[in-house]
């Protein structure tokens, strides 16, 4: 019983720390409208509701805030507590014809997930194309060169949604995660209508393959449906796990 209830918590884990991933892929066509919205998920596990989460963007004048919560249930929190918030600030690009509405400032991650913790913040310096490291638990700081065009985890499936999806071909973007330069690929894998609790949509199903920390050091697919449209609403992800999968699922959306 031990052993089946330390599986369940860590699937229950898992599906928390994919909602993560659904904060890469908020609506794009908000920059142009400069408006605050929010969405909110069902995040479940063998059809159990497990958690919530929660993705706002919001414009602070200079600078676009991209924010995501994810927070476990009560029955689950007393066995697990997941309390995660993820924040990555851009500021606003002046040049109008710029593809991307900004560039990234500063990363700010703060996990509590069990006795797990961890709280770390990159900065971008832009002018001095340089990036601060810093592990507020660690006490530690370190210095990168910024080579080309870098994003972070957060801010690079913006860039990536401002990019043509077609069917059986890839997409790439240079992300600073971890203290490393990972590329990102994102395969589009096909297009097809999908019934959720907002109604029945019309999407795009994409594959990340990424190899940053934490959610994407897995070998499990993660599959991402975005609306077929000029929004590229993210309404539903799923992963396969050892015992059945994991779902989050849109079940509102606030302009």
């Amino acid at each position: 019983m031990l052993n089946l209830n330390l599986l369940k918590m860590r699937n229950i884990k898992l599906l928390l720390l994919c909602t993560i991933l659904l904060s890469l892929l908020l609506d794009s066509n908000a920059f142009a409208i400069m408006t605050t919205e929010k969405l909110t998920y069902d995040l479940t596990w063998t059809g159990i509701k497990a958690g919530e989460a929660a993705l706002e963007l919001q414009d602070n004048g200079e600078f676009i805030d991209i924010i995501s919560r994810a927070n476990s249930s009560k029955w689950v929190s007393v066995f697990y507590h997941v309390e995660d918030l993820i924040v990555s600030t851009l500021k606003k690009n002046n040049e109008n014809d710029r593809k991307f509405p900004g560039l990234p400032y500063r990363y700010r991650v703060k996990l509590k997930e069990g006795k797990h913790r961890r709280d770390k913040e990159v900065i971008f310096d832009q002018s001095a194309k340089k990036i601060t490291y810093i592990n507020h638990l660690k006490k530690e700081e370190a210095i990168f060169d910024m080579k080309g065009f870098l994003l972070d985890p957060l801010s690079s499936f913006y860039y990536v949604r401002k990019l043509p999806l077609e069917v059986g071909q890839s997409v790439y973007v240079d992300v600073f995660d971890n203290k490393k330069i990972y590329q990102i690929e994102v395969q589009i894998l096909k297009k097809e209508s999908i019934k959720t609790p907002l109604g029945s949509f019309s999407t795009i199903l994409i594959k990340p393959i990424m190899k940053t920390e934490g959610i994407f050091d897995r070998k499990g697919d993660i599959l991402i449906w975005l609306t077929d449209d000029e929004k590229r609403i993210p309404v539903q992800l799923k992963t396969k796990i050892a015992v059945g999968h994991i779902n989050a699922i849109l079940v509102s959306y606030k302009p």
